[in-house]
């Protein structure tokens, strides 16, 4: 009898333990799907992280480095921005097939480790006129560009701002950018000469493929910093002319 009495006993006990339980799992949930909302909001609107895969932004950025990248209060010339492949800069790639790695990427708690961005500098605006200079510099507007600051250098030695002479103005909607490791960058200069129907157009990024503008480096611990624009940036004058609609070739070679 006392063993029937204290089964009974028992049962709200346990139906007590089961409800809290179960208003934690659901809490927890709802935690859960709260941080994802958040995290994706922030993604889309604020800002995102993208690794670097190669060397063509050293020595500012470095393989591996974490980036964080603002998707809002625009971009200007000397800025260092992400952007979609505009078409045919990127060989082929095996895209992960990790579920997770995917979703965790997208919400943003992990970086994006996607090989359909790039990373370089804007040296021209739309409009902009921008050539190379006898002494092998960038020109734009009219101003000569001092590089020293972010080109990539080795045991004293930077590389040339520019080898293959180019003399050209960048069409509206549109970008020429450069990697700080010219040797190692295939960027607008690689793509000046390319033989197609519309002569240049691939060269030049549309500024509706950036995602935005790098703000800091965030991993390694390191490489921690942020981005500031470098100096001679700020003494370009604005292009004189509106932006043609079309690419302007004033003089091109194959190479870069």
């Amino acid at each position: 009898m006392n063993s029937t009495t204290d089964s009974l006993e028992d049962a709200p006990a346990h139906r007590s333990f089961g409800r809290k339980l179960l208003g934690w799992l659901t809490e927890g949930v709802l935690i859960l799907i709260g941080a994802v909302v958040i995290a994706t909001l922030l993604r889309t609107f604020v800002g995102q992280m993208f690794v670097i895969p190669s060397g063509s932004m050293e020595n500012t950025l470095k393989v591996n480095d974490r980036v964080l990248v603002a998707k809002f209060g625009g971009f200007q010339r000397g800025d260092v921005v992400v952007f979609e492949d505009p078409g045919s800069w990127l060989g082929p790639s095996t895209p992960s097939t990790n579920p997770v790695k995917i979703a965790l990427e997208f919400v943003g708690v992990l970086p994006s480790s996607g090989t359909e961005h790039l990373i370089k500098r804007v040296v021209g605006m739309p409009g902009d006129h921008v050539r190379s200079t006898e002494d092998g510099k960038i020109e734009v507007n009219g101003s000569v560009l001092d590089e020293t600051g972010y080109l990539y250098s080795e045991e004293g030695i930077q590389v040339a701002p520019v080898t293959v002479p180019f003399d050209i103005v960048v069409p509206a909607d549109r970008l020429f950018v450069m990697g700080d490791h010219r040797n190692a960058s295939a960027d607008s200069r690689c793509r000046l000469a390319e033989v197609s129907q519309n002569p240049g157009e691939s060269a030049f990024v549309p500024t509706s493929k950036v995602v935005g503008a790098a703000v800091a480096i965030v991993s390694p611990l390191d490489r921690l910093a942020t981005f500031t624009l470098p100096e001679t940036f700020t003494e370009v004058p604005a292009a004189v002319e509106p932006a043609p609609e079309e690419p302007e070739l004033i003089h091109v070679e194959p190479g870069c």
